[in-house]
């Protein structure tokens, strides 16, 4: 079972800045228990990636990016710090082999594709430029 603190963070940082793409990738991989889906590290080889950076590669942000995807999503789009991620650590320590764990995300995951679906087209946010 996902911890409150992972649940806080699924719902306020990663959620929002995911886009629906991210979220089908996540879904699919969840889904099929895909080995594409690793746990223990951000990336191993490319396409294997963690939850961070699976998201990241559907990301108009950090799509261009490769080893260091997941890192450069979760600071600068998720404004998370990676080595305290709840949800990456949480990931981290079960994997993909806690069952309890990969259900409930993948119901959450599922939930909020079925908000996309009803709800209108996000604009995309301009990032801002800071001192320049």
């Amino acid at each position: 079972m996902l911890s409150k603190e992972c649940l806080h963070e699924l719902r306020s940082a990663w959620l929002p800045n995911m886009t629906e793409a991210a979220l089908s990738r996540l879904i699919d991989l969840l889904e099929k228990g895909s080995p594409l889906l690793i746990h223990g590290s951000f990336t191993r080889a490319v396409p294997m990636g963690c939850l961070a950076t699976h998201v990241a590669w559907n990301h108009p942000q950090t799509c261009h990016l490769t080893l260091d995807a997941g890192i450069n999503w979760l600071h600068r789009v998720a404004g998370l710090n990676p080595a305290t991620s709840h949800l990456i650590r949480e990931w981290d320590r079960c994997g993909s082999s806690d069952w309890e764990v990969r259900s409930e995300l993948l119901a959450i995951l599922k939930e909020h594709r079925q908000q996309f679906a009803t709800q209108p087209p996000r604009k995309e946010r301009k990032s801002r430029k800071v001192g320049v």
